[in-house]
């Protein structure tokens, strides 16, 4: 007597059914002798029946994607044999019988699996999808071109509407889900830096329960697979990976449970920019029997949403540049921060700290407790910001770089974040602009009383860059360089620029500097020599 028994295999899960009743349903309906809701099986798909000779046929009941023995679609009641594999859709059943008769002469198992990898160049199939003969005699090739390509156009439209990266995965899924009822999951990686590096931006799965089961990280997606797809631009289909050579030292897409994959790279002609993947955990024969078709379609798919993601990548690089800029400009001149974002300087967005060669400036306003015993706090607040802004303008006209505000003290720094040789140069200019515009400010009654101020530069090695916590980061320097010249202020005359004596040996006119005398500072266990400005130099500065 023959027995028949059905081996159903989910992920790395095999599952075997006994059939028994001589009229055995298959189906999505829980009331069917074996319910798999699964995508593409009917309600009611097919039905098994044994005949009075004992022997086991099976026959479709209309389903939408019918019922397949091996590669041959039923039309009809057909026998079954030994080691037969039926496909309900994307479901795949294999037939175990006891005392089974010899098999006939059609392709088996191992046949079928030769047939089962589809790898293309991305340009072969470009139009393949939307040109395809038909399959259907009462629809002609003409009508399905068209119906294809209005159909693209009114995804292109909705990729086109799109704003963000969840917009142009939603509508990404809800057209593959649509048209591919073999793909179970699926997930969008793109190139965000431009360094080679995949990111998983969205996934998603057909059954919305499965949902919060996807690992996030992207553990489950083959990496191997996209990495190659990224880097050759090619587009890949297999329908089981673990009969496909390629990959067959990939033991994370055994671990992973990994059969049907899909993948193709998101690319404009010049550049690829990410992969579009899908995978199922059942061995799709339908993946296999018309795979060409849907791989087709997945490729002319991802041409559209390649142009929408590297959209989305202009936006939101302009998006980083424009936060960028902000912030740098409050440090730096205009032509400096455009310089450091067209060279790329600023990876992640901040300026690692370095070692280089600066000087360093403080320019302090003279008397300021005194002023502020006067005037209300708006009034002081009106003060500096009025002040600042014009003793800024000179530090960035030299290419200095603004360090901070301390209280009513101006820190400035030149040769960072790009190396100047003549910084110290830049900053006795600076200084000296920053006296003559103040002169000119108090002849022209910028403040109802004269203001002064006292500038100290020194010049060495310093750390600068970006310093603070992951809540806050100042670009600022750092070192014994700017301890001393901060030091030195204290000992500089109202309306005057002090430099040490490692500024002035730097200088290209040391003579607009007279030699002050030798110091000694708090913290500092040497002598300092330190050099004001010539009198007579700045009066001719001055008047000119």
């Amino acid at each position: 007597m023959t027995e028949l028994t059905l081996r159903l295999q989910e992920g790395d899960t095999e599952t075997t059914i006994a059939v028994d009743q001589n009229v055995f349903t298959i189906g999505r309906l829980p009331e069917c002798n074996l319910y798999l809701p699964f995508a593409g099986v009917s309600r009611n798909h097919a039905r098994l029946v044994k005949t009075a000779e004992g022997v086991w046929t099976i026959e479709d009941l209309g389903s939408k994607n019918g019922t397949q023995v091996n590669k041959y679609l039923v039309n009809s009641p057909q026998e079954l044999y030994h080691g037969d594999i039926l496909w309900l859709g994307n479901v795949s059943l294999v037939v175990l019988l006891t005392n089974p008769v010899s098999q006939p002469e059609y392709p088996g198992i191992s046949d079928i699996n030769e047939q089962r990898t589809i790898l293309h160049n991305v340009e072969q199939l470009q139009q393949q999808w939307i040109a395809a003969d038909s399959k259907d005699g009462n629809i002609s090739n003409k009508d399905q071109t068209i119906a294809r390509l209005k159909d693209l156009v009114d995804i292109a439209k909705n990729l086109c509407a799109a704003a963000s990266i969840e917009e142009i995965f939603s509508q990404v899924q809800q057209v593959v889900f649509r048209y591919l009822d073999s793909i179970e999951r699926l997930a969008l990686l793109i190139d965000v830096n431009g360094c080679g590096q995949l990111e998983l931006m969205n996934a998603a799965t057909r059954n919305v329960s499965q949902q919060k089961h996807l690992p996030s990280d992207g553990s489950w997606i083959s990496r191997s697979i996209c990495q190659k797809v990224f880097e050759e631009k090619v587009v890949i289909q297999t329908g089981d990976t673990h009969q496909d050579e390629r990959f067959a030292s990939e033991q994370s897409i055994l671990v992973k449970g990994i059969r049907s994959a899909m993948a193709v790279p998101l690319w404009d002609e010049n550049k690829v920019v990410g992969v579009l993947y899908a995978d199922a955990n059942l061995s799709s024969y339908h993946w296999a029997n018309e795979g060409e078709e849907e791989l087709s379609f997945f490729s002319a798919l991802a041409n559209l949403v390649a142009s929408s993601v590297q959209r989305w990548l202009l936006v939101e690089k302009l998006k980083t540049e424009e936060m960028i800029r902000h912030r740098l400009e409050r440090y730096h001149s205009p032509a400096v921060v455009q310089q450091l974002i067209s060279v790329g300087g600023l990876p992640g967005g901040r300026l690692a700290p370095t070692e280089s060669e600066i000087s360093i400036l403080f320019a302090d306003l003279v008397g300021f407790t005194a002023i502020s015993e006067r005037l209300t706090p708006t009034a002081i607040a009106k003060l500096l910001n009025n002040l600042f802004e014009e003793m800024l303008k000179e530090v960035f006209t030299c290419g200095g770089t603004l360090d901070k505000y301390i209280g009513d003290c101006i820190m400035a720094f030149f040769g960072a974040p790009e190396a100047q040789t003549d910084h110290a140069d830049r900053a006795v200019a600076a200084a000296k602009g920053m006296l003559t515009r103040l002169e000119h400010l108090n002849a022209n009654g910028f403040w109802h009383e004269p203001l002064q101020l006292r500038i100290a530069i020194n010049s060495g090695k310093a750390v600068v860059g970006d310093v603070g916590s992951s809540q806050r980061v100042d670009y600022t320097a750092l070192g014994a360089t700017i301890n001393l010249a901060a030091r030195m202020e204290a000992v500089c005359p109202p309306s005057e620029c002090v430099i040490s004596q490692a500024t002035h040996k730097m200088l290209s006119l040391p003579s607009d500097f007279k030699e002050m005398g030798d110091y000694r500072f708090k913290g500092i266990d040497r002598l300092v020599k330190i050099y004001q400005t010539n009198l007579q130099q700045v009066a001719t500065m001055i008047s000119r």
